[in-house]
């Protein structure tokens, strides 16, 4: 199965180990996503569902406050299919810089990935931590 890869990077208005925690609790995950139900177990091997359970995985490597890294489906995905997602996170003045790369995804998904971590991910949590 053909795959491809996403990169991004934005700018944080919070300190990296805000934005490690934030993605890693399950609480606020929800909060910043729209109330959106998430279980997130934050240790590398523990298991995580998102958005409902319409995004399941487990965590794969943790380094505190700096990187993240997971196995990632989506329910509509072929049976066994995972994408890995890594956040790199940095500190940039009084803020982060995140890193995106998502690889590993069915290639017809690329577009609708690539619009989802903006409208999902980056725009409500640059509102959660502000």
């Amino acid at each position: 199965m053909s795959s491809a890869t996403i990169r991004q990077t934005v700018t944080l208005p919070a300190a990296p180990a805000r934005v490690y925690a934030v993605l890693l609790s399950a609480n606020d995950f929800s909060a910043f996503t729209g109330g959106r139900e998430a279980s997130i177990d934050a240790k590398a091997g523990g298991a995580f569902s998102m958005f409902g359970g319409h995004i399941t995985g487990r965590t794969v490597e943790l380094n505190p406050d700096t990187r993240i890294v997971q196995a990632w489906r989506s329910k509509t995905w072929p049976e066994g299919h995972y994408s890995i997602v890594r956040f790199d996170i940095a500190a940039e003045g009084a803020g982060s810089t995140l890193t995106l790369e998502h690889s590993g995804f069915p290639v017809s998904e690329q577009a609708h990935l690539t619009e989802g971590w903006s409208k999902m991910y980056w725009e409500p949590l640059k509102k959660h931590l502000a």
